[in-house]
């Protein structure tokens, strides 16, 4: 594939507290503002939230399947607002430049209301 800096990539996706559950005994990062529905509403979230890695791996995902053999050399992250099951996200990669076989992406996630829940950089070899 030779993108070009108008390279878009959009995908939805809506995670359920099983995923965030499982994502949790996968990881070993059973924080019980992942995975404890009671908990989490006495939390200034309200809900559960997703955890930030099981976040990356669905970028990671993306990239994977729209950039197929690429090796992913760096990924910057932020996570300025949560990600909370049952909502649907949109996952968003966009060409910011190229260097030969060496590609700059933004890497968002936002929720239904446009509020950026994951925000970030990779750079990828082709």
């Amino acid at each position: 594939m030779k993108p070009d800096l108008q390279t878009l990539i959009q995908e939805q996706k809506t995670f359920s507290q099983a995923e965030f559950d499982a994502f949790a005994r996968l990881s070993g990062d059973d924080n019980p503002i992942h995975v404890d529905p009671d908990f989490a509403t006495r939390t200034r979230f309200g809900r559960t939230v997703a955890h930030g890695m099981l976040l990356y791996s669905v970028i990671c995902g993306a990239i994977s399947r729209h950039f197929p053999g690429a090796v992913q050399v760096s990924q910057e992250l932020m996570f300025p607002a949560p990600t909370y099951a049952d909502e649907p996200m949109t996952i968003h990669l966009e060409l910011l430049a190229q260097d030969g076989s060496q590609l700059r992406l933004l890497t968002e996630m936002r929720n239904p209301a446009g509020e950026a829940t994951l925000t970030g950089e990779t750079v990828i070899l082709l």
